[in-house]
């Protein structure tokens, strides 16, 4: 007999359900959302026979099941801990998972944890970045077409649908300044196996720390971005001095595993802020795109936080003055960001 905690209401759902009984033979099972993200990926949690078991639903017309499943495969044989692939049945975009558990980084983190939390995400950060290229699935570059997309995002969907800004050609111009000036510092440094979304919401509380979730965009590009995605997370923020130490450890770690050179630890930092400034336009036009596109309006509310960041840095670089003038307009026009703790 099944038994659920979610409406099965869904054509999505039916067919995954049908696949857990008769492709499976699961019965008595029970089924609950695990989580959502920001894709069209949906995660459920699945108790069976006393075991925990997450299954993703990633309907194949939108997302492609092969690259999460190679690159687990290649994440888990570096002794990282990520969810392992169970069972698949990629034509209908579903995956049997092991579950990492139910507690993320953000719900646990605090003052009194932040220390051993992030020194273990650092450590399995590092791992990841050594991971090598896998012969079953060619890695995608970061390349500056994709950057460029990325903060095209944030003059389309934020300044133009989401403050309905009719920019001139000054202004238009001004962006394609900042926007050349971040993807030549991010091409600029060293290439990297990049997770994309190394942040709170994807590692979990678990044995051993960190899980690591969300992986499957993986690709190459530069040293310090996923270094931001956690240390100047869109989710949780903290001051700026701290930030600067840990950047500052990890520096030494990249140094004495010799997998940086040649770098002094202040050109390391001038392109930790700069990447992040990519980082967090891209994140702002996402958080605004996901509003208006696809209904999920919760995501609104971070984006004081990722343009605080924004401004933070900003106003600390000559070749962004510029845009940091444009960031003291919008707010003189009634925006609100954050302002970051230094």
């Amino acid at each position: 007999m099944l038994m659920t905690t979610t409406k099965q209401t869904d054509d999505r759902l039916v067919l995954l359900q049908q696949w857990l009984e008769k492709e499976l033979g699961m019965t008595n099972y029970e089924i609950a959302p695990a989580s959502a993200d920001a894709s069209f990926r949906r995660y459920f949690r699945i108790s069976w026979d006393g075991e925990s078991r997450v299954v993703m639903d990633a309907p194949p017309d939108k997302e492609n099941t092969g690259p999460f499943i190679g690159i687990s495969s290649q994440l888990d044989k570096l002794g990282l801990h990520v969810p392992v692939v169970l069972e698949q049945e990629s034509k209908q975009g579903f995956l049997l998972l092991t579950d990492l558990g139910h507690q993320d980084y953000l719900s646990s983190l605090n003052d009194q944890t932040v220390s051993n939390l992030y020194s273990a995400a650092l450590s399995a950060l590092l791992k990841l970045q050594s991971c090598p290229v896998p012969a079953d699935y060619p890695f995608p570059p970061y390349d500056r077409t994709l950057l460029m997309n990325e903060m095209g995002l944030f003059r389309d969907w934020y300044l133009g649908r989401h403050l309905g800004m009719n920019m001139s050609s000054d202004c238009q111009a001004m962006l394609s300044e900042v926007f050349d000036v971040l993807a030549d510092s991010a091409l600029a440094q060293p290439q990297v196996v990049v997770h994309r979304d190394y942040h709170s919401r994807n590692l979990m509380l678990s044995e051993p720390n960190p899980g690591v979730l969300d992986f499957q965009d993986a690709v190459i590009g530069s040293v310090t971005y996923d270094l931001v995605s956690l240390l100047r997370d869109c989710y949780i923020a903290w001051p700026r001095k701290q930030v600067e130490k840990w950047v500052s450890q990890y520096y030494a770690s990249l140094v004495k595993n010799e997998m940086i050179s040649g770098i002094d630890e202040a050109q390391f930092l001038h392109w930790f802020d700069l990447m992040g400034v990519q980082r967090h336009l891209k994140a702002t036009g996402i958080f605004a795109r996901l509003n208006y596109r696809d209904g999920k309006e919760g995501y609104l509310k971070d984006i004081p936080r990722t343009m605080g960041y924004v401004k933070q840095v900003a106003q600390g670089y000559p070749a962004l003055e510029k845009f940091a003038e444009f960031i003291d307009q919008l707010e003189a026009n009634g925006e609100q960001y954050l302002d970051i703790p230094q």
